[in-house]
């Protein structure tokens, strides 16, 4: 087995010819020439991959589109990409409507049902297997634009650079997943969206090296205890919400769950709370293995457990061809370490502020589709970039503070909410929280956040009152919130991003 879903599973042999089929039709059904675009709105299953896999072969772009986007939404993504394809299935099919009515729009829409099957039946007959001699390795690459989540503005196309040919690509991929541990020694299972970097990634990379790859459908914590029981998985990558709801799952019995198989679970694209990965490891052993980096450049930094255990809260040491650095707004390194002004001792603390990261090889890792001014601004100067985050480094280890658009001031102090909302989830009320700014007449804003109580305890105001106090022998004063609102549920992302932007429009 190569790849399986919850209702369809495939050889290698077939990944292989399915692969160069639809890259076949790609190219002389559908006229398309190297980097021109494409379009994927298809759910978590075997074809989301093989249309990936198509793609690269091809030497298209290929935008992966997030299924959870209103019909508005994606259409706007569609034109902005430039998409002469758009691949789908029939889940979706209701979402693309407007582009079919969009006269603007030179799309055509492909339901992977119907298309696919005539392709599959066409493979099964030896006579008209296609061969991979029309796409040789010396003939270009496709690549992946993504598009970022969009939670504080319109998304944007980003196109990473890309290799100048399709072998440097897949060895560049292979040499990728050994550099994270994904040697595909095992099955890989997906438990994140695929049209999401890090877990679509991830796991091409582990299975161009050879790893079978097993696909959930979406997020379920007994399927995910269930499938890595029955398929001995051994890689996987997960968003610390899925780590929160597995602790709190009364469901699923610690001493009961074999874990054993586990070998290397990558983890990121949101902050961990120091408790809930000090209770992984204790569950899993020392098989986590954190990452820092973005959709623009993919991952800058890495950690093991035991560096981590060493080092609690740093994503980890920059990878061999990155350096990491604090910097101006030029992209110049600043001054190492300055006093902490809000130490309440004499010792030196590295200096916090904007995260920068210089690549060893390329002057330009990414660029923003349609937005000159964007990239430019993202890469201050050559080979150096800037995705947002604030941090600091301490003797070659990365943490991170929060987003630069997450920042809160009030009264002319920076607070960065993610130190705030970690305090907060080791009270044993709180199951999720959100922390942020909202207007102040004294302040300029003042810290406020939002909790998802766990079952069993209710909002009220004393609740709400000692919720406060607690946090207060956490952090500083200033960082505490001054008010507390209770949510049934925070708006998530189902990569694990919180939507702050829908929790602040009511205080505006």
């Amino acid at each position: 087995m190569a790849l399986c879903d919850e209702s369809r599973s495939i050889s290698w042999q077939q990944l292989r010819d399915n692969s160069i089929s639809l890259a076949v039709e790609m190219t002389d059904t559908f006229g398309l020439n190297a980097d021109q675009h494409i379009a994927v709105l298809i759910g978590n299953r075997v074809e989301f991959i093989e249309t990936m896999l198509a793609g690269i072969i091809a030497g298209l772009w290929i935008t992966p589109v997030n299924t959870h986007l209103n019909a508005d939404e994606i259409c706007y993504i569609v034109n902005d990409s430039g998409a002469k394809i758009i691949f789908h299935d029939s889940q979706h099919a209701h979402l693309i409507e407007g582009c079919l009515q969009d006269k603007q729009q030179a799309s055509e829409c492909i339901n992977i049902e119907a298309f696919y099957s005539t392709i599959y039946q066409k493979n099964n007959d030896e006579n008209n297997r296609r061969t991979g001699s029309c796409f040789p390795i010396s003939g270009p690459a496709g690549g992946t634009m993504l598009y970022t989540s969009g939670t504080t503005g319109k998304p944007k196309g980003v196109k990473r650079n890309k290799p100048d040919s399709l072998g440097e690509a897949i060895e560049r991929m292979q040499l990728g997943g050994t550099m994270f541990g994904l040697e595909g020694k095992g099955p890989h299972l997906v438990t994140g969206p695929l049209y999401h970097a890090a877990p679509m990634l991830f796991a091409l990379y582990d299975l161009l090296n050879g790893a079978p790859m097993v696909i959930m459908s979406k997020w379920n914590n007994q399927m995910f205890v269930d499938l890595v029981v029955q398929h001995g998985v051994t890689t996987t990558h997960l968003v610390p919400t899925m780590f929160v709801r597995l602790l709190n799952d009364e469901k699923i019995a610690v001493n009961q769950s074999d874990f054993s198989t586990l070998q290397l679970v990558l983890h990121g694209a949101a902050p961990i709370a120091k408790s809930t990965k000090q209770k992984m490891l204790q569950w899993w052993g020392n098989v986590l293995v954190e990452y820092w980096g973005g959709t623009e450049a993919g991952v800058t930094t890495l950690v093991t457990s035991e560096q981590w255990l060493e080092h609690p809260g740093t994503v980890g040491k920059p990878l061999p061809h990155f350096d990491v650095f604090v910097g101006d707004d030029a992209g110049n390194p600043i001054a190492k370490s300055v006093t902490n002004p809000t130490n309440d001792s004499d010792n030196d603390h590295p200096l916090e502020g904007l995260l920068f990261c210089r690549h060893h090889q390329l002057s330009q890792v990414f660029e923003y589709h349609h937005d000159h001014k964007k990239t430019q601004e993202s890469h201050p100067q050559a080979y150096v970039f800037c995705i947002g985050d604030i941090g600091y480094v301490n003797d070659g280890f990365v943490y991170l503070s929060d987003r630069q658009s997450n920042m809160i001031i009030s009264g002319g102090v920076n607070i960065y909410p993610v130190e705030t909302e970690h305090a907060l989830l080791e009270h044993e009320a709180v199951a999720d929280v959100a922390v942020f700014g909202v207007p102040s007449d004294e302040w300029g804003e003042e810290v406020k956040a939002a909790i998802q109580l766990k079952p069993g305890f209710e909002p009220s105001i004393e609740m709400a009152e000692g919720i406060i106090a607690f946090t207060r022998k956490k952090v500083a004063t200033y960082k505490a919130p001054k008010s507390i609102d209770f949510e049934s549920l925070l708006p998530r992302t189902p990569t694990g991003k919180l939507l702050v932007r829908l929790l602040k429009e009511k205080y505006k």
